[in-house]
């Protein structure tokens, strides 16, 4: 009875208290996010003793599946290599970088070599057992689809596939960024020989992007560098 009076007494107080509560909240809620930003860095020195944990791992297999990609269609599929004599015979195919063969995993991120009427069938179908929408709602839209790739030539195709890859890159560095894990994003690597080496073709999928994860070997002396950006002022435009 007494807390219900004070209550009443104070509600207009309470209420001034409200959005200073839900601000200290996001500043401590954000600050971590800019301060793992700030910690991450494209590593070049993996610890090759130090593995990711299974529960790691799965949570980089996870982000991989809810990145977002164009129509939700994930065109995309990520090849996961800890076997230690596969990740030696990458480092001469990824232009003698050391980080493939001492990171604890190696991600490859592919493409499909096709985008055809089948698979965008099986991507509404999906969409109508996890939603139970009616297909006829979704018909109109997976026709659209179907005859939209179909006029398109397979380079830009292509092109549109490989930038959904990286998109799953942003994600997963953010990812890893947040749960303490180190990662090299990898350009320079030669994927037709990925896609022999890790007999892609067989699969229908195309390399696109490597991700090397692990842990920061202590002696990297990249780890201690300030980061360099041009800064907030300088790349972003406001129209207010």
């Amino acid at each position: 009875m007494l807390f219900t009076l004070l209550i009443a007494k104070y509600y207009n107080y309470l209420l001034l208290l409200v959005p200073l509560h839900f601000k200290f909240v996001n500043d401590i809620m954000t600050k971590p996010i800019l301060e793992k930003l700030q910690w991450r860095y494209a590593t070049k020195k993996f610890d090759r003793n130090k593995d990711l944990s299974e529960e790691k791992l799965q949570i980089l297999k996870e982000s991989f599946n809810l990145t977002a990609t164009s129509y939700g269609l994930q065109p995309l599929k990520m090849v996961v290599i800890s076997n230690p004599e596969l990740k030696q015979k990458l480092v001469p195919l990824t232009m003698q970088q050391a980080q493939v063969n001492d990171a604890s995993h190696v991600l490859v991120l592919c493409t499909e070599t096709e985008m055809n009427s089948d698979f965008i069938e099986k991507h509404f179908n999906r969409v109508e057992a996890t939603r139970n929408t009616p297909k006829e709602i979704l018909e109109p839209f997976e026709d659209y689809l179907k005859v939209t790739f179909s006029e398109k030539e397979p380079e830009i195709i292509k092109q549109w596939m490989s930038k959904q890859a990286y998109l799953a890159m942003g994600n997963l560095l953010t990812v890893c960024a947040m749960e303490d894990i180190d990662a090299c994003p990898i350009e320079g690597f030669e994927p037709e020989k990925y896609d022999e080496l890790l007999e892609l073709d067989k699969l229908g999928l195309q390399s696109v992007l490597v991700l090397a994860v692990g842990y920061r070997a202590e002696d990297d002396f990249f780890a201690s560098l300030a980061k360099v950006r041009r800064g907030v002022d300088d790349v972003i435009i406001e129209f207010n």
